[in-house]
């Protein structure tokens, strides 16, 4: 009676049924949370909240497109050195004066700086698809064409938005709020929103995560895995470029070392966020999680004397160990 009890399908369900690795990246956050809380009492002012989360709008937003990416069994390490490549064009194009006013200026720049990131992204797809060479090995090499090609445009400096009147335009895409709420926040929820979207309700998302977990399954079923993940890098650059969007107004210039190691946490917002490094899972909300758990990490670090600053990059790089752990041992269970 006990077993049959059980599997009525009105009884409770047991904690065992549970997804454990999406919910440990809310349930990290939440524990994270009460640390900043005795950290220092400032930690929980809406001040410090709205911009810890604004802050983490850069990497939330590659996460998601990089989320695409791992899903489908790549991985993508030029996203930092694409973000510097297509600001610095953004920027380059903006100084130019090619429309007369700074409104078509500035609307013909975003509609070029989206045909950018997505034309890196598709270099990326074709590279290792038609190419057959190892997402490492290709995005690796991209990393060191698009980091060279933003050290010669700049020559060594920094490339710098010249017209005041396009940076008082543009100024409130960063530094706006809409009922309160910052620019930056608003964009994070929608550009997670769509991801999940396509990832969840659409033939092509379920074509991702096929390709993913069993490539040679996804082809035997007629799925064109080439493009599926071609498609994947081209999100991937569209991400980063409405990242280099929000990114410009912030400084109004860029530099070879813009973006320098935006990859690391990109990847790891990902994995924190419980999606699976050898693919065929992938988790929008979780990742967007995962970018807002490394920016609260930094933010404790700031607000506390527990540990300097100066080693958030080796904070982060054990973080993505421990994720990878955790994660290995909860799929084992």
């Amino acid at each position: 009676m006990t077993d049959l009890a059980a599997d009525k399908p009105g009884s409770r369900p047991s904690w065992r049924n549970v997804d454990l690795t999406a919910v440990a990246p809310f349930v990290a956050l939440a524990l994270l949370l009460v640390l900043g809380a005795f950290a220092n009492p400032n930690f929980f002012s809406v001040d410090n909240l709205l911009n810890v989360i604004t802050r983490s709008a850069f990497i939330a937003i590659i996460a998601v497109g990089a989320t695409f990416v791992i899903s489908a069994g790549g991985l993508d390490l030029s996203v930092g050195s694409m973000v510097a490549f297509v600001a610095s064009l953004t920027i380059m194009f903006l100084n130019s004066g090619a429309f007369a006013g700074p409104g078509p200026m500035l609307a013909a720049a975003i509609v070029l700086a989206l045909l950018l990131g997505a034309a890196c992204g598709l270099a990326n797809g074709l590279i290792t698809t038609m190419g057959r060479i190892e997402p490492f090995i290709a995005t690796l090499g991209t990393m060191g064409i698009f980091r060279g090609l933003t050290t010669w445009l700049s020559q060594g400096g920094a490339i710098t938005l010249r017209s005041s009147e396009i940076q008082s335009l543009y100024r409130p895409a960063y530094f706006g709020s809409v009922l309160g709420v910052p620019v930056p926040v608003i964009v994070i929820v929608a550009t997670a929103a769509l991801g999940a979207f396509v990832l969840y309700r659409t033939r092509y998302g379920r074509h991702v995560l096929a390709v993913g977990s069993n490539e040679d399954v996804a082809r035997y079923s007629g799925i064109p895995v080439a493009r599926v993940r071609t498609l994947t890098y081209v999100i991937q650059g569209l991400c980063v470029a409405v990242a280099c969007l929000l990114y410009i107004p912030r400084l109004g210039s860029t530099s070879a070392t813009t973006g320098l190691m935006w990859e690391l946490q990109a990847i790891t917002a990902v994995v924190v966020g419980g999606t699976a490094l050898r693919g065929g899972v992938g988790r929008i909300w979780g990742t967007v999680c995962g970018a807002f758990i490394l920016e609260i990490v930094g933010n404790i670090m700031l607000l506390s004397n527990f540990v300097s600053e100066y080693l958030i990059g080796a904070i982060q790089g054990a973080i993505i160990i421990i994720a990878m752990l955790v994660q290995r041992s909860l799929a084992r269970n």
